[in-house]
C-alpha cells in the first residue's frame, strides 16, 4: 500500500478531503501571513532576469501580464463553471474569455503569490510558487515555477468546473517577428508544450531591456484523462475550451510561426468534474531551459542546476512533479521564517516590504560554477545598464546573503577577485563590473569607481569573515585586499572628483559618505588582520581608520548635521556607510555622529521618504533601510520605513520594486527588480548581530 503522500504525488489531482489528510490542503492555498501592501507589480513566474512574468494590475484580469521591463509576456487563465467562462488572468482586449471573475484577495509572500476569485457559484484559489530557497542551490537555480489551483463550491450545490491557462511563444523571444517553433511531447508521465526560436543564438544578445531568444519555455502537467498540456492555434484551442471545456480532438505536434502574429499557444487544461464545497485541486508547472546561461571569459556555461549537463530539463520537471508537496511545504516554512525575522526586526509593514523584495532580489542573478569549481552568482543591473556583477550592486545586496547564505555573496565577489588576479585588470582598485549580461568577459562600464569599489570589496570580505566566523575566504585574496586597502588609506579620506554609486545628480569631489566607506574599508581590513592573528597590522590599520574618522568629523561638520561634500557648507546626504561601525561595534565613529544625522534626515523627509541628498528629492530604498537599521528606537525606525511602504503601496508606475524613486511624486525612476533590494534586510542583519 502506497502512502497518501506518494499517492498524491502520483496523481497530482485529488479531492480536497483526501489531500487534507496529508499535511492539510488549506496549507497549499493559505498564506502564512496576510499582506495589505499593494505591489507595484505582482510576481507570477519569477526565476531569473529573463524568465520573469508579472501582473502590473491590482486585479489579475485587468490587463496583460508582462516582463519586468514592461513588454507583454502573456499568461491567460480562465475557469468554466457550468458552461459559463470566467477570466481570472490576462487581458480581454482580444475578446478571449470576456467575462471577468471577481478578485477577492491577493497576498504576496517571499516565494508565493496567492489569489482568490469568485467565479459565479465557485471560489477559485490560484497560487504562483517560485521555489527560490536560498539555502538549496539546486532548487533555487532550477527555472521551474508551480501554478496551483483549487475550485470550491460556494453554495450547497455541486458544479461542473474546468480550469485553463495558456501562454505564447513570445516568452522565448526578444522581439516580435523572431521565427519560433512550438512543439508538444510526453515523457515520464508528463505532457509538455514548449517553444523557442528557430535560430537559438546562445548568449549572443547582450545588454539591458533584452528578452531571451535562446532556450525554450515549457508548460508541463501530469498526463491523464482529466488533465492535459498541448499546443495549438490560439483561436482553435481557446474557442474549444469556451464551448466544450476541452481541447479540440485533433491538435498538431509542431507549429512554426514566421511572422509577428504568433498563432501558437501552449495550453494546460484540467477537467475537475463536479466540484462541491470540499473542492478539488491540482497543479502544473512552467519553466525555462536556457541551455546555456552565461558567457564567462569567452566560454559558455550551463546553469548550476544542470550539473554540467548531467541533469536535463525533463529530469528537473519530473523531480518537481514528484516532490510537489515537499517543495510547497518547504516554501511555506521559508516564507514563515523570512516573515518572522522581519516582523521581529521591524514589524508588519517592514515584513511586507521584505516579502515583496525577496523574489526579484534572488531572480536578478544567475548561478553556475566555473571550470575551477568556483560557485559564481552573477547579478544583472535590471533597468540601469545591464552590467554583470557590478560591485556597487553586490555591496547593497549583501545583507540578505549574509543572513541566509554567504556562499552566494562570495559567488558575486570571486569573479572580481579572479579578474584582478588574471592580469587583464591591472589597476590598484577593483573593476566596476565583469561585463554586460549575459557576457561576463571583463569590465564594459566606461568609468571606474576607485574608492567606491575598493571600499566595497574590503568591507564585504570582512562581513563574510564575521558571518562565517573565519577569515578563510578573505585570506585567499589577501594580496589584493591589502593593495586595495592601501589605496583607500592614500586616497579615501578626501576623495577626488570620481564616480560613486550615488552620483545621479553628478560627481562631487570631497564626498563625505564616500569617505566614510573608505574609512570603514580600512577598519574592515584591520578586523580581517586580527582574525588571522596579525595583531600589529590590525592595530596599525585600526589606528589609521580612527585617525581618518577624526579628520572626517572636523571636515564634514556643519553644525546640526554633516555635509554632503567637505568643501560645501549647507549640504547634506545619507551617511549609510556608517552602518558597519554599528554592526561590528568597532567604535570608529562616535555615537553622536548618527545621533545628530538621523534627526536631521527626519527634518528633511518628504511624504515618501528621506531624499538621498540635498540636491534632488529622489532617494534609494536600500539606503533608507540601512539608515533605519541605525535608528535609536522603534518609533524612529517606523518614521523612516513607513514612507517607503507608502511609496510601494501608492506608486502610479507599475513595474517591479523600483529602488530609485521620487520622495515627492512617488514615481520610480528607471531601476526595477534589481538585486540591491536585498539590502532591505539590513535591519534584520542588525537585529541578529546584537
Amino acid at each position: 500500500m502506497i502512502s497518501a503522500v506518494a499517492a498524491f504525488a502520483a496523481t497530482a489531482i485529488l479531492p480536497a478531503k483526501t489531500a487534507g489528510t496529508l499535511s492539510g490542503e488549506d496549507r497549499l492555498f493559505t498564506p502564512v501571513r496576510q499582506t495589505e501592501l499593494r505591489a507595484q507589480s505582482f510576481p507570477l513566474l519569477v526565476s531569473d532576469s529573463y524568465f520573469s512574468v508579472w501582473s502590473p494590475f491590482d486585479r489579475l484580469y485587468d490587463g496583460p501580464t508582462s516582463h519586468w521591463f514592461e513588454t507583454v509576456r502573456p499568461l491567460a487563465g480562465a475557469v468554466r463553471v457550468d458552461g459559463e467562462v470566467y477570466r481570472f488572468m490576462g487581458a480581454s482586449e482580444d475578446g478571449f474569455f470576456g467575462n471577468a471573475a471577481e478578485q477577492l484577495s491577493v497576498d504576496v509572500l517571499p516565494t508565493q503569490t496567492y489569489y482568490t476569485f469568485r467565479c459565479g457559484p465557485v471560489a477559485l484559489d490560484v497560487v504562483f510558487t517560485a521555489p527560490l530557497l536560498i539555502d538549496d542551490l539546486d532548487l533555487m537555480s532550477t527555472p521551474i515555477n508551480y501554478i496551483s489551483y483549487r475550485a470550491r463550491s460556494l453554495d450547497k450545490a455541486s458544479h461542473d468546473v474546468q480550469f485553463y491557462v495558456d501562454t505564447a511563444p513570445v516568452l522565448a523571444v526578444h522581439e516580435p517577428g523572431q521565427d519560433t517553433e512550438t512543439r508538444s511531447m510526453s515523457r515520464g508521465g508528463l505532457d509538455y508544450a514548449y517553444s523557442g526560436t528557430i535560430e537559438q543564438p546562445y548568449a549572443v544578445r547582450s545588454g539591458d531591456y533584452t528578452g531571451i531568444d535562446w532556450g525554450y519555455v515549457y508548460l508541463a502537467g501530469r498526463s491523464g484523462a482529466s488533465a492535459s498540456t498541448v499546443i495549438g492555434k490560439s483561436d482553435e484551442v481557446r474557442g474549444s475550451f469556451e464551448v466544450t471545456g476541452k481541447f479540440p480532438g485533433m491538435l498538431p505536434e509542431v507549429i512554426v510561426d514566421r511572422d509577428t502574429a504568433y498563432t501558437a499557444v501552449l495550453a494546460y487544461c484540467h477537467d475537475l468534474g463536479q466540484v462541491d464545497k470540499a473542492g478539488k485541486h491540482g497543479f502544473f508547472m512552467a519553466g525555462y531551459d536556457d541551455v546555456y546561461c552565461m558567457e564567462y571569459m569567452y566560454e559558455l556555461y550551463m546553469a548550476y542546476w544542470k550539473h554540467e549537463g548531467e541533469v536535463s530539463i525533463y529530469d528537473a520537471f519530473e523531480r518537481f512533479q514528484r516532490d510537489y508537496l515537499q517543495i510547497m511545504e518547504r516554501c511555506r516554512d521559508f516564507d514563515e521564517k523570512i516573515m518572522r525575522d522581519a516582523e521581529a526586526a521591524g514589524g508588519q509593514k517592514y515584513a511586507e516590504l521584505l516579502a515583496f523584495s525577496y523574489r526579484p532580489a534572488i531572480a536578478a542573478h544567475k548561478l553556475f560554477t566555473d571550470k575551477k569549481g568556483n560557485l559564481l552568482f552573477f547579478s544583472k543591473e535590471n533597468g540601469s545598464n545591464g552590467s554583470v556583477n557590478t560591485v556597487d550592486l553586490t555591496y547593497p545586496s549583501a545583507p540578505l546573503f549574509l543572513l541566509y547564505n554567504t556562499d552566494l555573496l562570495k559567488g558575486m565577489m570571486t569573479s572580481i577577485f579572479e579578474y584582478s588576479e588574471s592580469g587583464r585588470w591591472a589597476k590598484p582598485f577593483p573593476a566596476h563590473d565583469i561585463g554586460k549580461y549575459p557576457k561576463a568577459n571583463g569590465q564594459t562600464y566606461p568609468e571606474d569607481m576607485p574608492v567606491e569599489e575598493a571600499g566595497n570589496m574590503v568591507i564585504l570580505s570582512a562581513t563574510i569573515a564575521k558571518a562565517e566566523g573565519t577569515p578563510e575566504y578573505a585570506a585567499r585574496w589577501w594580496s589584493l585586499l591589502s593593495q586595495w586597502t592601501d589605496y583607500l588609506v592614500e586616497y579615501g579620506l578626501d576623495p577626488e572628483n570620481q564616480l560613486c554609486t550615488d552620483d545621479f545628480a553628478g560627481h562631487w569631489a570631497h564626498n563625505a559618505n564616500l569617505s566614510v566607506k573608505a574609512i570603514m574599508g580600512v577598519a574592515a581590513y584591520s578586523e580581517l588582520a586580527r582574525m588571522q592573528g596579525m595583531e600589529d597590522t590590525a592595530d596599525r590599520y585600526m589606528a589609521k581608520a580612527r585617525e581618518m574618522a577624526s579628520a572626517w568629523i572636523e571636515k564634514a561638520d556643519d553644525g546640526d548635521h554633516y555635509r554632503l561634500a567637505f568643501d560645501r557648507p549647507d549640504t547634506w546626504s545619507l551617511k549609510y556607510n556608517i552602518v558597519w561601525d554599528k554592526l561590528w561595534n568597532t567604535g570608529v565613529f562616535p555615537e553622536d555622529v548618527m545621533a545628530k544625522e538621523i534627526p536631521y534626515y527626519l527634518a528633511n523627509q518628504n511624504r515618501y521618504g528621506v531624499p538621498l541628498d540635498c540636491r534632488e528629492d529622489y532617494t534609494k530604498s536600500d539606503w533608507i533601510m540601512w539608515i533605519a537599521a541605525m535608528a535609536p528606537d522603534r518609533e524612529t525606525f517606523d518614521m523612516l520605513v513607513n514612507p517607503v511602504y507608502d511609496y510601494v503601496n501608492e506608486s502610479p508606475r507599475r513595474f517591479p520594486m523600483g529602488d530609485w524613486y521620487g520622495t515627492v511624486d512617488c514615481m520610480p525612476i528607471q531601476f526595477r527588480a534589481r538585486s540591491v533590494i536585498a539590502g532591505h534586510w539590513m535591519p534584520v542583519l542588525m537585529m541578529k548581530s546584537r
